[in-house]
């Protein structure tokens, strides 16, 4: 292990940037206190280590800065209010930065209603006009922006684009307002969660007054980013996922009652979901940002529901039942950090040393700081969960029933779509091949005898169907597992500059027509 540690500390001293040794010395503290390694193989922190963890209660402010203090640029301290963003140049002189000028701003941007705001971290190119593309990241379930720290300097090299890094509401830290699920009907309920998300990425690209973007999603984030897609079509050049939950169709999972659903399942309600249907802001909206009616989601069930109703009923996964319980009770593994005081330090090191223990010690450590102080933070978002999932992570509506409508979205060819997964990615591979043949089979409207998407993204998106048919691609990051953006972040970040590319050379070819 120690030799897989070294070398994947070799590999990130090798690849910094010029600017790396204009960080500052407000990493120095960070480093030395990450030369300690966990070490153990459930619990690696110390009983001690863990109470003076969870004494000291380290801000999500001060984790977040912390991360970012690894990017080989000036960058500024996260904002705290919603009326004071923090900005910075990459360098000084800002003309230093061998990629051209850029300037890093952290904001919280406030949204309509009740204690709603989306925390962001844009990077912009400061000696070019207005940018005509944009590159937007979301992170994965109870994670935060800053877990792409190792790719803001490489994705913000490209002329003409801006990139933007934002915590979902109700996660990392962005507002956490009360969850609250108003639908009484099973598909109103998952229309109603996937919509608190996804209305409010609107909203907030709307008050950034963003026309289209390229939308990048990790793990849950993924999910959420294709149903954005189909719902707000017009506002999507390109959808890139990765590693992303809820692709594969699981019979049980699209059978299980929901927490609070009907059937006698799930029956218990959880003390920590508002029933407040009253609660809205001081302009009187809800403090959710989903639609009163599901009806207006473009998430609605499509037929191939139908079809696994009427098989007949499948045996129960072999799932632990405390697993199944805790999960059709709402009760989230964040929770558990939170209930578990001084413990929770040392609950949270199980998970950030199998996920991160590959990287650089001060860098893992820094994660771990990280993302305990983003655990312990108000339940919110996290409670949308089992509503999208059912236990053992499997999509309630998964997302190989409407992959084929990216086909059909936005006129000529739909919207193009990329599944990215590690080598060794827990998330099965073999989902995302099925959407790429979904999607390269759905046959497109043809105009004036020629197929519709006439662009010639040669076979890696269309394959055999040479226009015909809508455009996807499977792409597989070497020596990386879910958090490909991490684990081979050099491979992922040359991967999503080509992807950037290609959006250019799409657009080159519309302006020619």
């Amino acid at each position: 292990m120690a030799s897989a540690s070294e070398s994947a500390a070799s590999r990130g001293r090798s690849q910094q940037s010029p600017l790396a040794s204009q960080r500052g010395s407000n990493t120095q503290g960070t480093a030395r206190e990450g030369q300690r390694r966990f070490a153990g193989p459930l619990f690696p922190l110390s009983y001690r280590e863990g109470l003076s963890q969870w004494w000291s209660a380290t801000t999500p402010a001060a984790a977040e800065a912390a991360v970012l203090s690894f990017l080989p640029f000036h960058h500024p301290s996260p904002a705290v209010s919603t009326t004071d963003p923090h900005s910075e140049t990459t360098t000084s002189p800002p003309e230093a930065d061998p990629y051209g000028p850029r300037k890093c701003t952290s904001t919280l941007v406030p949204l309509s209603g009740k204690d709603r705001a989306i925390n962001e971290f844009s990077i912009t190119r400061t000696a070019e006009p207005s940018a005509t593309n944009h590159l937007v990241l979301i992170h994965g379930y109870g994670a935060g922006l800053a877990f792409f720290y190792r790719n803001f300097d490489a994705l913000s090299r490209l002329p003409g684009w801006k990139l933007w890094a934002v915590d979902l509401l109700g996660y990392g830290r962005s507002s956490r307002p009360s969850f609250c699920i108003r639908s009484k009907d099973p598909e109103g309920k998952i229309s109603e969660a996937e919509d608190w998300f996804i209305d409010a990425l609107e909203e907030w690209r709307k008050v950034r007054g963003i026309e289209k973007f390229t939308l990048l999603g990790h793990s849950l984030g993924g999910y959420l980013s294709f149903r954005y897609s189909l719902k707000y079509p017009d506002r999507v050049n390109k959808l890139i996922m990765a590693s992303p939950v809820g692709v594969p169709e699981d019979p049980y999972a699209v059978r299980q009652a929901l927490p609070d659903g009907q059937n006698g399942a799930g029956s218990k309600s959880n003390p920590n979901l508002s029933t407040d249907v009253s609660t809205s802001g001081s302009d009187g909206q809800h403090a959710s940002s989903a639609p009163v009616s599901p009806g207006t989601s473009t998430s609605d069930l499509p037929d191939e529901r139908d079809a696994v109703a009427s098989q007949p009923e499948q045996p129960r996964r072999p799932l632990p039942k405390w697993l199944v319980y805790l999960w059709e009770a709402n009760v989230s593994p964040f929770s558990l950090v939170r209930w578990s005081g001084p413990l929770g330090p040392r609950l949270v090191s199980g998970w950030t040393t199998r996920r991160f223990q590959q990287l650089p010690a001060e860098e893992h450590q820094a994660l771990h700081n990280y993302a305990y102080s983003l655990f312990r933070q108000r339940g919110s978002g996290e409670y949308a969960l089992a509503y999208i999932l059912a236990p053992g992570a499997f999509a309630r509506r998964p997302l190989i029933w409407r992959v084929q409508d990216l086909a059909s979205k936005v006129g000529r060819g739909g919207i193009p779509s990329v599944w990215m997964y590690g080598d060794v990615d827990w998330m099965d591979v073999a989902g995302g091949y099925a959407a790429e043949e979904k999607i390269r089979n759905t046959p497109l409207p043809a105009k004036d005898g020629r197929p519709a998407g006439s662009y010639v993204g040669g076979e890696e998106w269309r394959g055999e169907k040479k226009g015909f048919g809508g455009e996807a691609k499977v792409l597989i990051v070497q020596n990386a597992g879910h958090h490909l953006y991490l684990d081979g972040h050099e491979e992922f970040n040359r991967m999503i500059a080509k992807e950037m590319k290609d959006v250019e050379a799409r657009q080159q070819q519309q302006r020619e027509l």
